[in-house]
Parts: structure tokens; C-alpha cells; sequence
């Protein structure tokens, strides 16, 4: 039997994206109780609900295609028969997607339905059958052969956070490109697990302290943001392109990335006609910076460039938790929570939080191989 080169990037997106499917499903995770009058056994059998919003049930439908998708890819990866494949790609995402309506009953506000659990096993078998017919006309072998062109071996993690980049551009940020500003929500959360705990109160009144006023960051702090977010998903490109002219196409790609999710992002919180209204005059030329620095450093050999990488990483986390919350972002942020968004608010949201961290681990991954 022939080695198998690499592991497939759909594996990791897979594990990731079930996970944003289990946190999209149980938000908000606060005021669990047990559904009055209801047992176990009751809560087992899911119920017909009466017709519902079309965008409950596109949603529902949709929201499971990638998973299916991903998951037929993956087995199929891994040497898996095509029965096999398309089983585990129905079934998982089915299961997954019962063990998710019967926890709703828990979640006040939440609504457990058979009907969501049709439309979801539906989507998983539609996303199914489209990445077998993806595999029956050699697109996926297609891809890996263009894969092994150009990226280095053990590439699964970087092309995996490469993908999800522009959809943490989604969540509404401070900052453009402003990803990992997640402290704050560490401390309220790391609060309220302290609360009423007698021996940990001198560090809950410390976490509980309204935080100090932030000033508004200077324009060049901002402008420099905006190159390190930028330059980051280009130096982890780097990371597993060997350097010449196909780093600077996959830094161009991370550049049209990049303002295609900005564009979207802003479109989806203040409508079409304010789609660029986040290219400001500080944020033009941080963008040109970063793809100044992005092609400059095209030619770092990979030894150096998990180094570098980890320093932009850092740069970019410090920057942005320096930012200060403005109207129009509290607004935005408050329509995605509250809104139809709240789907994508969960998915988006913990990808835009965790991005750069996963980004540094991958990076430190490297920095130990070349040890």
C-alpha cells in the first residue's frame, strides 16, 4: 500500500467546524434548567413543530452541508470504501444534530424539533452526495495534486486556519483585521466562575473591577493593526510554500481574502450602500504596509519565518486588546448577538477570538520540527 503524503486538511475543518455547529446550537449557555414536567424518555422523542421562518429552515438545512462535505472527504482520505464514506458522513452529523435537540430542552429560549433534525441530516446527505460527486470527477484528487505542488508535507493545520481566516473577518471588530481580542470576555467569564467562591474572592474582586478607560489609539498604532492582521495569515502561508513566486500569489489571495470578508463583514452590519466604509484613511495604509512587508519577506527561508510569524501574531493580540470600543462597533456587535445573526455570530465569533492563538501554536509547532 502506497504511504499516504498527507493528512487532509478537511479533518481538522471537519472537528472545527462540529464544534462551532454544538456552539451555534446551545447559545447562549446561560440559564440551563430542567424543562418542567419532562423525563428523560419524553425528551427523547422530538416533536413536529409547526411551520417555522425560512430562514429557520434554510438555515437548518444549510448549516449542516459543510459538515457532511467535509466529512466524506476526510474518510474518503483515509482510505475509507465509498459505502463507508457516505455513511459516516450521514450519520455523524445526524446524531450530532439529535444529541443537539434534545440538550435544547435545557436551554431556555431554544426550541428541540424533529423537523430541525430532518433538515440536517437532509443537509449532511446533500453536502454528502456533492463531495462524492466532487470525488467522481476527479476535483478532489485535482486539489491534492495541486497540493502536493505547492505545499510542504504536514500542511493540514496552516491550509485548515487559512481557510477560516476570512470567515473570522465576519465577527465585527474595533479594528479592521483586529482578530483575538478575547480578554475581555476572559475576565467576565473567569469572574462569574469566581463569584461567591470564598477563598479565590481577592482575585474576583480584582477580575470584577471595572476596567480602566482605554484612549483611543493613535493612528499609527492602528495602521499598524491593520499590516500585522494582514501580514499574518501571509507569513503562515509562508510557513508551508517553499519561497519564490508562488508565496507572493498566495499572499495576493490572503490580500483579496482579506477584503472580500472586511467587505462582507461591514455589509452584513450596516447594509450595502456602508459595504466600504471600513477603508478609512488609516486603514488604506495599513493594508498597503501589509502587503509591502507581505512581499518583502517572501523570499525568508522557512526556518525563519515561524519566528517572524509568532512575533506579527504577538504584535497583532497586543494591539488590538489596546483597542477601545467605539458606538458603531457595540452597535454591530449587539445586531449579530440579538439578530438573525446569532448562527453566525456563534461561528464567526470563536474563530475571530481564537484564530491568532491557534495561528501561534501552529507556528510554535514549526519552531520545534526545525529544532
Amino acid at each position: 500500500m502506497a504511504a499516504v503524503r498527507h493528512r487532509s486538511s478537511a479533518t481538522p475543518l471537519a472537528l472545527a467546524y462540529a464544534a462551532l455547529v454544538l456552539y451555534a446550537s446551545l447559545y447562549p449557555f446561560t440559564g440551563w434548567r430542567w424543562p418542567p414536567g419532562q423525563t428523560l424518555p419524553t425528551m427523547a422523542v422530538l416533536a413536529w413543530p409547526p411551520w417555522r421562518h425560512d430562514f429557520d429552515l434554510w438555515s437548518n438545512l444549510l448549516g449542516y452541508l459543510p459538515l457532511g462535505a467535509l466529512l466524506l472527504i476526510a474518510a474518503r482520505r483515509s482510505g475509507v470504501r465509498v459505502l463507508g464514506t457516505l455513511a459516516l458522513a450521514v450519520a455523524a452529523p445526524a446524531l450530532l444534530s439529535y444529541a443537539m435537540e434534545v440538550l435544547q430542552h435545557f436551554v431556555p429560549g431554544r426550541h428541540p424539533s424533529l423537523k430541525d433534525l430532518a433538515l440536517n441530516s437532509a443537509g449532511a446527505l446533500c453536502g454528502a452526495l456533492l463531495a462524492g460527486l466532487w470525488h467522481a470527477v476527479g476535483l478532489v484528487d485535482r486539489w491534492h495534486a495541486l497540493r502536493e505542488r505547492w505545499f510542504a508535507r504536514d500542511s493540514a493545520g496552516a491550509l485548515a486556519l487559512l481557510a477560516l481566516w476570512p470567515v473570522a473577518l465576519l465577527f465585527p471588530a474595533p479594528v479592521s483585521f483586529g482578530l483575538g481580542q478575547v480578554d475581555e470576555r476572559l475576565r467576565e467569564t473567569l469572574a462569574d466562575w469566581l463569584h461567591d467562591v470564598p477563598w479565590a474572592d481577592a482575585a474576583y474582586q480584582l477580575l470584577a473591577a471595572p476596567a480602566p478607560p482605554v484612549e483611543a489609539l493613535r493612528p499609527l498604532t492602528e495602521a499598524l493593526i491593520v499590516a500585522c492582521g494582514l501580514l499574518a495569515p501571509c507569513l503562515l502561508a509562508y510557513g508551508i510554500v517553499a519561497p519564490g513566486w508562488r508565496r507572493v500569489a498566495m499572499a495576493a489571495g490572503a490580500c483579496a481574502l482579506g477584503v472580500g470578508g472586511m467587505t462582507l463583514s461591514t455589509l452584513l452590519n450596516f447594509g450595502p450602500a456602508h459595504a466600504l466604509a471600513w477603508l478609512s484613511p488609516v486603514t488604506l495604509p495599513g493594508l498597503g504596509l501589509g502587503a509591502l512587508l507581505a512581499v518583502l519577506l517572501a523570499p525568508l527561508p522557512p526556518r525563519l519565518v515561524p519566528g517572524v510569524g509568532l512575533v506579527v501574531l504577538t504584535g497583532l493580540v497586543v494591539g488590538v486588546a489596546q483597542a477601545p470600543d467605539d458606538p458603531y462597533f457595540a452597535q454591530s456587535l449587539q445586531a449579530w448577538e440579538q439578530g438573525q445573526f446569532v448562527r453566525f455570530h456563534g461561528l464567526a465569533q470563536w474563530i475571530g477570538w481564537l484564530w491568532p492563538y491557534a495561528a501561534m501554536g501552529w507556528m510554535l509547532s514549526r519552531l520545534g520540527l526545525r529544532r
